[in-house]
């Protein structure tokens, strides 16, 4: 017996049909894209993959409205392509991944940029800046067997209109084959497990009535406002 009512399950929306795929962890792959490396003043040919988390309620669907957090003055979009895992394994073969993935989506990484470069200062851990309510809105997960690729296709964000990113998932440094084994030396992946596989160069501030959109080719297209502080 529980001593109160336990919170509804995290999920998330499955395109095309009215299922919710239920989320269990969040994974967020940093500095993925050489250019957003050097934008963000490190070297991408010298550095391992590294991963941070996101708590499993921060996903929400969209199209959405997400409320300016608190805390912060420079809160920045980044566009990923998203991996929704849907079978468990540790140590799992670059050449297995994909049989570990149950779908793919688009999302943004909301992040506080100014608590972010606080906690770099300071050689602190990064939640505050990147696990805050509402932080990963996500497109409705495609099925992988209707997913083109996760390999190559373009990715792309605009602010009001104005294209801020735009790259090609060819230009990931750490492929999903790669980095999804890799996560899954140091954790066992298990389904419900959400990768979020890092953002190109143009990351940048919005402001409350912003309108975020955005997409991977052959996947999906998102859409989030900004909302009041």
């Amino acid at each position: 017996m529980y001593v109160f009512t336990p919170p509804a399950q995290a999920s998330l929306a499955v395109a095309g049909t009215s299922d919710r795929f239920p989320v269990r962890r969040i994974f967020c792959v940093g500095r993925n894209y050489a250019a957003h490396a050097r934008e963000m003043g490190k070297d991408p040919d010298r550095e391992a993959p590294f991963f941070f988390t996101k708590p499993a309620d921060a996903a929400l669907d969209t199209p959405c409205t997400v409320p300016y957090p608190p805390l912060t003055e420079d809160l920045h979009y980044e566009i990923e392509l998203v991996i929704a895992i849907g079978k468990g394994g540790s140590n799992v073969r670059e050449n297995d991944v994909m049989e570990h993935v149950w779908g793919a989506s688009v999302g943004v990484d909301l992040t506080r940029r100014d608590l972010q470069a606080e906690a770099k200062e300071a050689g602190r851990p990064w939640d505050w800046a990147k696990g805050f309510d509402k932080s990963a809105p996500i497109a409705p997960i495609v099925p992988i067997a209707d997913v083109t690729s996760v390999e190559q296709g373009r990715i792309w964000l605009a602010v009001n209109g104005v294209t801020r990113q735009d790259a090609d998932l060819s230009d990931l440094i750490w492929s999903v084959r790669e980095h999804v084994s890799i996560l899954s030396q140091a954790m066992e992946l298990a389904p419900g497990d959400i990768i979020m596989t890092g953002t190109p160069a143009g990351v940048g501030a919005v402001s409350p009535g912003d309108v975020i959109t955005g997409g991977v080719d052959g996947i999906g297209t998102l859409e989030v406002t900004i909302g009041s502080k």
